[in-house]
């Protein structure tokens, strides 16, 4: 269960191959370059329990770096390769990372990131930044052999906070634990997934997300080579299934969507027989957009509902999901629980907050209110992500809302405080409201509804001006794609924003808030 058992055993197998690139990577060269960057790691000051953080688009290095740390007792950091120099400088600090990595194209925002953040040690890859020293030319002067302390480090992945910015999950490590121990995703993907050391896994998606961090180490486990997408492209996605014979894959809806919108010229063109297995998650996906694709690629695609947190997760396959569309599933990690506002427990079809038991509830670094609203107010042990929904007299989970109005666009979750914080310090802004609004290819966009101040007409030169106010402080991802005004924001006297009046206004009210 550790990729220094496939390169003993299998030493010029594959351990992945990046598809623009062409680039490939053995076992045996994973496992020498992590053990160098193991030992380089040390020789730095990073002791077990100490966190790195990687600032990187998707790269031949990524999981050289992440093995390294995985195998020196290490929290490795992923920050998205989509964030700005304040957003990297704030992670580095929060996570407590005692060095960065980051890759040259991302140079500018990381070397600001890391001046803000303060002393830092400083490595680049794949190209020079200055003041960060070259991590390939670094670690070719240690020893391919492990390091002597060897124990399992793991993820530190950012979530939602209280104030709007991120949050580290930050699960306990045990000292001296071994690197190669089973784990739940491993098992599921075995016994679920009929994943196996003769698999091969195209992952299309940043690197920084949890599931394809996740899934593709999970792989390299198996012994599976992996085939990542620098970036992905619909049409280049089928090219690659055909190419490399593809049998298992991880995407997110938004993927399925621009497949589909192929003309039938490119989208047909391609053999994609060899998949046995994708599966989806991150956000809804249409129930018309997934029956196209499971009479496109056949019963082969499977769902999942769950977190960051890893808290729990339900799943679903093809043929359960025929029989009951829109289901995210059965539980198969932990416990469901559907429960209203006062914590008591409600019946089959009954809509109320989702909580898991059976499992270790999240634990947000830096953010014990968060931490505590995550769990049940009559159960500790139970927790949720917030997120509200129904469970069906045969047991299958039905999302009906999102926890705190997250918008999820094209899979990707994005915090709407972190964009309002930044509105409202604009002059001509008195109050404002960020929102997901229904968009046919990411699932959802983000709108800004702003109140303008007394004697400010809101119209398109004042949106022009607010969505330009974002970029100069925000990634793209969270800056408004359009602004609409209302003179007079639905706020309670104690301070609440009624955000669900507004939200509805984009959505309406039916059956299912999640459309």
């Amino acid at each position: 269960m550790h990729p220094s058992h496939h390169a003993r055993a299998t030493p010029d197998k594959s351990a992945y191959i990046m598809v623009g690139s062409g680039e490939t990577v053995t076992f045996a060269e994973l496992e020498a370059r992590s053990n160098q960057t193991a030992h380089a790691l040390r020789e730095a000051g990073c002791q077990p329990g100490d966190t790195i953080a990687i600032f990187a688009e998707n790269s031949a290095r990524y999981f050289e770096i992440c093995w390294a740390a995985q195998r020196a007792g290490l929290y490795y950091v992923c920050i998205s390769s989509r964030l700005t120099g304040p957003e990297v400088a704030y992670i580095l600090a929060d996570s407590g990372a005692k060095l960065v990595i980051a890759s040259a194209k991302l140079g500018t925002h990381a070397r600001a990131g890391a001046d803000e953040a303060g002393a830092i040690t400083r490595w680049s890859i794949d190209g020079e930044i200055e003041g960060f020293e070259p991590l390939e030319t670094l670690r070719s002067i240690f020893p391919e052999t492990p390091i002597a302390d060897e124990m399992a480090g793991t993820d530190m992945l950012y979530s939602s906070g209280t104030t709007g910015r991120p949050k580290g999950l930050r699960p306990p490590l045990e000292h001296g634990a071994p690197i190669d121990a089973d784990n739940v995703l491993v098992q599921i993907a075995r016994a679920v997934a009929g994943a196996n050391a003769e698999s091969r896994y195209l992952s299309p998606a940043p690197l920084y997300h949890a599931a394809p961090l996740r899934w593709c180490m999970t792989m390299t486990r198996l012994g599976a080579s992996l085939y990542v997408m620098e970036k992905f492209d619909p049409e280049a996605f089928l090219a690659a299934v055909e190419k490399y014979q593809i049998t298992h894959s991880q995407l997110v809806p938004t993927m399925f969507v621009r497949m589909l919108k192929l003309p039938d010229e490119a989208r047909l063109k391609y053999d994609v027989s060899s998949l046995q297995f994708a599966i989806h998650a991150a956000a809804p996906c249409p129930v018309p957009v997934k029956e196209q694709m499971i009479d496109w690629w056949g019963p082969i695609i499977d769902e999942y509902y769950a977190g960051s947190e890893g808290n729990g997760m339900t799943w679903i396959k093809s043929p359960e999901w025929l029989n009951k569309k829109g289901s995210v599933g059965r539980a198969i990690f932990g416990e469901l629980h559907v429960c209203a506002e006062d914590g008591t427990e409600l019946g089959p079809n009954e809509e109320g907050q989702i909580y898991y038991s059976g499992t270790t509830p999240p634990t947000y670094h830096n953010d014990a209110e968060k931490t505590q609203k995550a769990r049940h107010p009559g159960h500790p042990d139970w927790s949720s992500l917030g997120d509200v929904g129904r469970v069906d007299e045969d047991g299958y989970l039905f999302l009906t809302d999102r926890k705190a109005f997250m918008i999820i666009s094209g899979g990707v979750n994005i915090y709407p405080q972190e964009t309002e914080n930044v509105l409202i310090t604009h002059p001509k802004v008195a109050d404002c409201a960020v929102i997901g609004v229904p968009d046919p290819d990411f699932g959802e966009a983000v709108k800004a509804v702003v109140q303008p101040v007394a004697g400010v007409t809101g119209d398109a030169a004042l949106a022009e001006e607010l969505m330009a106010f974002c970029h100069a402080s925000l990634s793209k991802l969270k800056c408004p794609r359009s602004v609409d005004f209302d003179p007079d924001l639905p706020r309670h006297a104690t301070g609440k924003l009624y955000k669900r009046l507004i939200r509805d206004r984009y959505w309406g009210k039916t059956g299912s808030r999640i459309v």
